[in-house]
């Protein structure tokens, strides 16, 4: 059984790691969060300490390293500005890090990242969790075991309506969250560079607060993607259970289906890490790449290879900001 702290536990994906580190048969010894709203912590472990105050968190962790009962791991659910502050603080404290993605907003972290794990002896790891999902796994084989020389066309196309709230929160903010292609689309430039290869070109058309679209050549593949957060831009299809979502892979004209499968991930991705198979920071590097060099580029507007619906006309900030 492996000892357990989590950061930023009162967070959206901070469920799926409370019952991942519960699956794999593991404890979680302490959380923290700024906010209070932690009563899901009841139905996995009601027995973990819990602190507001980082200082606090910080001091119980230290009597833990110092005792007979210390932390083996950190889990960084916080923000993704501050993944790269937590991971440091975990490796610092002693322990091994399972940190969600996006790893870290800029490259040159990723290097900083790797020279702490080399001081202190102690691993990080990133939770790319599609790389697990057995669709794409198959897909990924039969990419590897094709034609080398093929070049595939690929549409994505990833809407995943939010609502007023969203540009109030962090996520709203380009300097915390890196904007919309880093806060929901990161695991899927993971996913396509992990399957096709490097990166050659990599184009922005159109990039506002609630969207961007652009083309990456591939080594294997020509890439258009569409990622929204806009319900205007929702398919009449696209209602997902309780979510207003639509996700879409276009492969050679082919829908790639990839809808299911999801709810045991980062259970996987624990038993994988658990197993010393989990995937290290430099597998990050690619995709930290991609979602950077996005940010920081020029949109081109309406001009070469762009998907189709580049052209859907944008619209104003919801605060008028």
């Amino acid at each position: 059984m492996k000892n357990f702290a989590i950061i930023g536990v009162g967070g959206y994906i901070a469920p799926r790691h409370l019952k991942a580190i519960k699956d794999t048969g593991n404890n979680l010894l302490s959380a923290y969060d700024r906010f209070d709203s932690v009563g899901i912590m009841d139905s996995y472990f009601p027995d973990a300490a819990f602190f507001t105050e980082q200082e606090l968190f910080d001091r119980h962790n230290t009597k833990l390293q110092e005792s007979d009962t210390k932390l083996d791991f950190v889990s960084v659910c916080t923000p993704n500005y501050l993944h790269d502050a937590h991971t440091r603080y975990g490796l610092r404290l002693g322990c091994d890090v399972i940190c969600e993605k996006p790893m870290v907003l800029n490259p040159w972290n990723i290097d900083a990242l790797e020279k702490i794990e080399k001081e202190t002896g102690h691993h990080v790891y990133n939770i790319l969790q599609l790389r697990l999902h057995d669709s794409i796994v198959a897909l990924k084989k039969k990419i590897d075991e094709g034609p080398q020389d093929k070049v595939y066309d690929v549409d994505l196309t990833y809407i995943t309506s939010r609502g007023k709230w969203y540009y109030t929160s962090w996520k709203g903010d380009e300097h915390k969250s890196g904007g919309v292609a880093t806060n929901i689309g990161v695991h899927f430039y993971d996913m396509l560079s992990w399957i096709f290869g490097d990166v050659q070109e990599n184009v922005v058309h159109v990039a506002s607060h609630d969207r961007v679209a652009g083309f990456l050549r591939l080594k294997k593949a020509r890439v258009r993607y569409f990622l929204s957060i806009n319900a205007d831009h929702l398919p009449a299809n696209a209602v997902q259970g309780e979510k207003r979502t639509y996700r879409t892979i276009m492969i050679d004209g082919d829908e790639f289906e990839f809808s299911a499968g999801f709810t045991e991930l980062h259970t996987k991705s624990y038993e994988k890490i658990l197993s010393g198979e989990g995937f290290r920071i430099s597998e990050a590097r690619n995709c930290i790449n991609i979602v950077h060099s996005i940010r920081n580029a020029k949109p081109i507007g309406l001009k070469g290879d762009y998907h189709p619906l580049a052209k859907m006309p944008l619209s104003k900030h919801p605060f008028g900001w």
